[in-house]
């Protein structure tokens, strides 16, 4: 099972739309407070576009009530990572793979993630931009886990269409 974590957000239209991609790839999202905003946010709502009833998400104290919880392998992206996203094996669908994500302003502390330096990933990006948006991240990184599964369990075609719908509908 994938699982997006994200250590204390602090932009709801990030969560929000983070709560979204969580639905669509039948990913659970772990919260680890405090967190900047509450989850009955208008802009949480609005950018989760009203799909947010169908998020299966779990809401922690902190990190160590995260941690003592929860079992699996964890990988951290910061930009501090020297590793690729991609340079991890998650096909195995059998395991709870852990994706953490920190918060907008200042990522993930130092002190979580040297016990995992060698688990700590980094998306390639040129070295005008220090880091991709969150949202844009989560979602980069949970597609390439699922491709590397093969898309268990997720659509090819729109589910309220024809698979001929564009032939049909000329």
């Amino acid at each position: 099972m994938l699982n997006v974590v994200l250590f204390e957000p602090e932009i709801p239209t990030n969560t929000g739309n983070i709560m979204r991609t969580c639905i669509a790839t039948n990913t659970h999202l772990h919260l680890i407070k405090p967190l900047g905003f509450s989850l009955d946010d208008k802009y949480v709502r609005r950018s989760g576009v009203n799909y947010i009833d169908k998020c299966h998400y779990t809401l922690y104290e902190n990190i160590e009530e995260f941690f003592q919880k929860n079992k699996g392998e964890y990988y951290f992206l910061t930009r501090y990572g020297h590793k690729p996203h991609t340079s991890f094996d998650y096909s195995d669908q059998t395991k709870n793979i852990y994706f953490f994500f920190g918060k907008e302003s200042t990522g993930i502390p130092p002190k979580i993630l040297k016990p995992y330096i060698d688990r700590c990933l980094r998306i390639p990006m040129t070295s005008d931009v220090r880091a991709l948006n969150l949202s844009n991240t989560v979602a980069i990184v949970i597609y390439e886990a699922l491709r590397q599964q093969g898309y268990p369990h997720l659509l090819f075609d729109e589910p309220h269409k024809s698979k001929n719908f564009i032939e049909e509908s000329c």
